[in-house]
């Protein structure tokens, strides 16, 4: 009988006997079966557990308190990724790296088999959340996988400098997978601090895909960058052990709400380890440095793993953060982050490196919810959570694809892709819009989390949220004008987009526009009672005034295309010739220029790269976050008597 005892199991370990096949498979075909297959059991298991929560009356359940086996199992799984990735660091002479991966794992085994002796807890904690959790991260993950199959075959005949080690790549991914969900689902410290280091090396081995220079430099960063808040989280583990009593997350955090002396150093150290994960500033190099590896992976590691596991932690950590040193931190360093991404990706012209910085903007605006620390603001959180990680992994996909057609990525040769690359164009159009135009839920949610930062009378954070929203509009307005631009060229471009590619997408497409109809239903059944489990009490934010409005916004988002069309179907098509630098060709596309010869006009965007510099910016927004981070942890653990 399939029930949660069962299902969270095969989650965790069905997808690394996925990787397992994914290895030794060399046959593409075979192996293109087997990942087919597995992300669809992944999505039916997901399912199952959805369905089997939902027929207990979602409640939050806790599971598996004898576990003494498998405790056993994951030390020794964390001292062997502790030994790969010192052999790793000391192969590519990065030495130091080491030591934050053997400390933390030293000071984990220590507590687990010499630690005080703690009462007995659950290991497994299902609720809204981190059953949210697992339907983002099998959902959009196992369709990200799907399309890897396709678009790897198309990568490496792309970029033939490349060895092709497809094989590796889904191993890697899958791996991912079952480290995500290992990492949403446990409750003990102990077990999310295997996890936790294990995404940090699956990230690592997905971003040094390629083997370049540049690569191996990029996966480097973000491991250490990673382990790093990895030792944050072990620190804060050992002393919940040792102070505490516990290394129960529901427990550690209950603690805080109660404002617990003992608590406030573990809740600070674990919070800023969920900045590491989320990449937010000082850290947010890593993030923008994945961009080397194969679109799949920029996928995953940007919508449904990875930065996720970050904001995931600091929301389960709000309610012990509210009204704190810790949550003032998070809140400006979310915020601060949201306003300074959003101008860097005005500068790009790359549309990886776009969706690299709009990504941590986005989850700035994640971290800023979760460190205000009140109902509104995580019901805000949540949704940005959920419309961005489906719209992201779209767009990265969709991308992706896209290069694979027109071998480039620059966001200036996308002029008029709707015209040439129709259906891929369709599904970046949609992806695009849901990023910052109504009726789309992503709009709706900074909308909210705007007006619940305003209720808390942060007024810096709103400053940050306001303008970095007016510069998002900016980098998506200028994206989208090129998709809807008449072509400059008549040439055709043959789309090498694979069945497996486009079944990702449309069904991204389909759940993007279907998660914007729901808004209201998903607010009612299921985000409410998460922020209530949460907090205890919750917050309507979809009053009805907010719902009219909504109703209003969607009929008026399908009623005016169909009215400017009847009123103009039967219109005679008129092209007013305009004025160029020389005689107009005839067609709006150029003109003659003083020798006589028919030049073409070019449309372009500017990207202010005179003004923003990217590069300076940063290492200064780095410096100054840096000091904020160490003085009001500092603070908190001083005014928090945790000595």
């Amino acid at each position: 009988m399939i029930s949660l005892e069962t299902v969270v199991p095969f989650l965790i370990c069905f997808p690394v006997i996925v990787a397992v096949l994914m290895f030794i498979t060399r046959n593409s075909k075979v192996r293109a079966i087997f990942a087919y297959v597995g992300a669809v059991a992944i999505i039916a298991a997901v399912g199952f557990l959805l369905v089997d929560w939902v027929t207990n009356g979602c409640q939050p359940v806790a599971l598996f308190v004898e576990t003494e086996t498998i405790n056993h199992v994951i030390l020794v799984a964390e001292i062997v990724l502790m030994f790969v990735v010192t052999f790793l660091c000391f192969k590519y002479k990065k030495y130091w790296i080491s030591i934050l991966s053997i400390v933390p794992t030293c000071m984990i085994a220590y507590v687990d088999l010499r630690g005080p002796k703690l009462e007995e807890m659950h290991h497994v904690y299902l609720d809204h959340l981190s059953i949210l959790m697992c339907v983002i991260v099998g959902l959009i993950g196992s369709m990200i996988a799907i399309y890897a199959v396709g678009y790897m075959d198309g990568y490496h005949k792309h970029h033939t400098e490349f060895k092709d080690r497809t094989y590796y790549f889904l191993t890697v991914l899958f791996l991912f997978l079952g480290a995500m969900f290992g990492f949403v689902t446990s409750s003990n410290l102990l077990w999310i601090d295997f996890f936790w280091e294990l995404t940090s090396v699956c990230s690592f081995l997905l971003i040094g895909y390629t083997r370049t220079d540049e690569a191996i430099n990029n996966s480097f960063r973000a491991l250490w960058m990673n382990l790093f808040g990895g030792t944050a989280l072990a620190v804060g583990i050992v002393y919940a052990a040792y102070v505490a009593g516990t290394t129960d997350l529901q427990t550690l955090v209950a603690l805080g709400v109660l404002k617990q002396p003992a608590a406030v150093l573990p809740i600070a150290m674990i919070a800023f380890a969920a900045l590491t994960k989320a990449s937010q500033l000082p850290f947010s190099t890593w993030l923008v440095g994945a961009m080397v590896a194969p679109t799949p992976s920029s996928a995953l590691l940007h919508s449904a793993t990875m930065v996720k596991a970050g904001i995931y932690i600091l929301f389960r950590l709000a309610p012990g953060m509210s009204g704190t040193e810790t949550g003032l931190m998070v809140s400006l360093v979310g915020g601060f982050t949201f306003f300074i991404m959003s101008i860097f990706a005005v500068e790009q012209t790359d549309g990886k490196k776009v969706l690299a910085f709009s990504t941590l903007s986005n989850l700035g605006l994640m971290t800023a919810c979760a460190g205000v620390g009140v109902p509104a603001t995580v019901w805000a959180g949540v949704f940005l959570m959920v419309f961005h990680a489906v719209s992201k992994s779209l767009l990265f996909q969709d991308i992706g694809a896209t290069e694979n057609s027109l071998h480039t990525r620059n966001i200036e040769d996308f002029g008029g892709l709707l015209h040439r690359l129709p259906k891929l164009a369709s599904c970046m159009f949609i992806g695009i819009v849901g990023m910052f135009l109504a009726p789309f839920g992503m709009l709706f949610s900074k909308w909210a989390t705007l007006k619940s930062v305003i209720d808390s009378k942060n007024i810096i954070l709103v400053l940050l949220i306001c303008f970095g929203s007016a510069t998002t509009t900016l980098y998506w307005s200028k994206w989208l004008g090129k998709l809807i631009q008449n072509p400059s060229e008549d040439k055709e471009v043959k789309d090498v987009t694979k069945t497996g590619e486009y079944i990702s997408l449309y069904i991204h497409t389909a759940i993007m526009i279907a998660v914007t109809i729901l808004i209201p239903t998903a607010s009612l059944i299921y985000v409410n009672p998460l922020v209530t489990e949460l907090f205890g009490t919750s917050t309507d934010v979809m009053s009805k005034s907010v719902l009219y409005t909504m109703v209003a916004m969607l009929i008026l988002a399908f009623l005016v295309p169909f009215l400017a069309y009847l009123f103009t179907k039967n219109q005679p098509t008129k092209v007013d010739l305009t004025y160029m630098n020389g005689v107009n060709s005839g067609d709006n596309k150029g003109f003659v220029n003083a020798f006589g010869e028919t030049t073409k006009m070019e449309l372009g965007n500017y990207y202010f790269d005179d003004t923003i510099k990217t590069g300076k910016m940063m290492k200064y927004a780095q410096i100054a976050l840096a000091v904020w981070i160490v003085v009001m942890t500092a603070m908190a653990i001083v005014k928090g008597g945790a000595f």
